[in-house]
């Protein structure tokens, strides 16, 4: 039983709704990222701006409906700042580096994008789970 009185959920229903949130958050995500740049913002401050907003997406929605947590307070929100910071950097940079090395093909930007978004997705739900909302 959690705090709140209700069973917890277990692995396999945790990865089913953090997809879910993750369609979710990505969408926000790839939306603004892809409005930053037709806007004519250059790719590294699009995709963090993107990031922050999919992030915020992200916690809010997993706090509640993913991994069921209803307290933890300064120590929780602390642990998954410091998570989603490195995840920043590592989300920013994976997409840089893909923009960089990927040929000139049609959906360069995107497929950047998903590849940036997958290498931080796999880190995020380990952290979240065995960490921030363990």
């Amino acid at each position: 039983m959690t705090a709140t009185g209700t069973t917890p959920i277990g692995l396999r229903g945790q990865l089913a709704r953090f997809v879910a949130v993750g369609v979710v958050s990505a969408l926000v995500d790839f939306g603004v990222y892809h409005l930053l740049l037709q806007l004519g913002v250059v790719p590294p401050v699009a995709k963090g701006v993107s990031f922050i907003l999919g992030t915020t997406t992200a916690y809010l929605l997993n706090r509640r409906f993913t991994f069921t947590a209803s307290g933890g307070g300064k120590s929780r929100f602390a642990g998954f700042v410091l998570l989603y910071g490195t995840t920043f950097a590592l989300n920013v940079g994976v997409n840089t580096l893909a923009l960089a090395v990927l040929p000139a093909m049609p959906l360069r930007t995107s497929a950047a994008w998903v590849l940036a978004q997958g290498v931080a997705t796999v880190v995020n739900f380990v952290m979240l789970r065995t960490v921030v909302f363990r």
